[in-house]
C-alpha cells in the first residue's frame, strides 16, 4: 500500500474557496492545541501527519500511527450568535457526506453528536470547543488504517469499508469545502435538520445514553432540535452524552 504524504500545495490547489488557510505539518502534540496557541484568524486550519497527544471528546486520547490518518482542526466564528451547539452536528454531515461521495457510495453515517461510524465501527471523532470570538472544530480520520493498525477493535477506517485508499490530499478539501457550504446556511438561518437525518444512524434508533454523572437514559432518538439536542421519544433532550445504538 503506497501511503501518500500530505502536500499543503495540492491541498490549497483544490480548495476552490479562499475562506480557509490550511498549514501542514509532520508532527505536532494535538492540532487543536496548536490553533489555540497559534490563532490567526477565521478560516485557519492546521494538518498534521502525527499527533502526539490528540484527543478527542471528554478528554479521551485520539491515537493513530502516522501517516495513515486525517488529523485537522480549523477555526471558525460563527455570526449566528445561537444554537451554537450545531458546529459538531455540521462537521459530522460534511465528514459524512464527503467520504460517501469520495467513495461513490452510502457507507457512511453519522451518530449523534459527531460521530461518523459505518458498519465496521467508527471511522472519525469531532472535537469542538469555544475559544475567544469562535470555534475550534477538531477531526480525526482513520483513511488508509488497515485492522493491524487500529488503537480500538471498535474502530474502522475508509480503507477497511470501501476497500479504497483515498488521497488525503484530496480528502480534506473535500471535508472543508462541505463544511464551509454547510456553515454558510446553517449562518443564515436555514433549518438543517433535514440533512442531518438524511444521514443521521442515530435517528429512529433505540439507544443508551451515557451521562457525564455516570447516569444513563434509554429510549427511541426520533430526531434533533434547533439547539442540537437529541430528542428521545419519552420527551427527554440530551445534549451531551455517549450515545449506544442498541440493535
Amino acid at each position: 500500500m503506497i501511503r501518500a504524504y500530505l502536500d499543503q500545495s495540492i491541498i490549497s490547489a483544490a480548495l476552490p474557496s479562499k475562506y480557509w488557510r490550511v498549514r501542514v505539518l509532520s508532527e505536532v502534540s494535538s492540532t487543536q492545541d496548536l490553533l489555540k496557541s497559534e490563532l490567526i484568524g477565521n478560516g485557519e486550519c492546521v494538518v498534521a501527519e502525527f499527533q502526539s497527544a490528540g484527543r478527542g471528546r471528554l478528554e479521551r486520547k485520539f491515537e493513530s500511527v502516522p501517516n495513515v490518518a486525517l488529523l485537522f482542526s480549523f477555526y471558525i466564528e460563527p455570526t449566528r450568535k445561537l444554537n451554537w451547539g450545531w458546529i459538531p452536528l455540521l462537521a459530522g454531515i460534511a465528514v459524512a457526506r464527503a467520504l460517501n461521495e469520495e467513495t461513490d457510495s452510502n457507507y457512511f453515517k453519522t451518530k449523534w453528536p459527531n460521530d461518523v461510524i459505518a458498519d465496521s465501527g467508527k471511522i472519525c471523532g469531532v472535537l469542538c470547543e469555544r475559544h475567544g470570538n469562535g470555534i475550534i472544530v477538531g477531526i480525526g480520520i482513520n483513511v488508509s488504517t488497515i485492522p493491524t493498525e487500529l488503537p480500538v477493535p471498535s474502530a474502522s477506517s475508509i480503507f477497511i469499508e470501501s476497500g479504497i485508499e483515498l488521497d488525503r490530499n484530496t480528502l480534506l478539501p473535500a471535508i472543508l469545502t462541505s463544511f464551509e457550504e454547510l456553515f454558510a446556511r446553517w449562518n443564515s438561518g436555514e433549518d438543517l435538520k433535514p440533512s442531518y437525518r438524511a444521514l443521521s444512524q442515530t435517528i429512529g434508533m433505540e439507544v443508551s445514553v451515557l451521562l457525564p454523572d455516570g447516569g444513563s437514559i434509554n429510549g427511541r432518538a426520533i430526531d434533533v432540535d434547533i439547539e442540537g439536542q437529541l430528542i428521545l421519544e419519552n420527551g427527554d433532550l440530551i445534549s451531551l452524552g455517549d450515545v449506544l445504538h442498541l440493535r
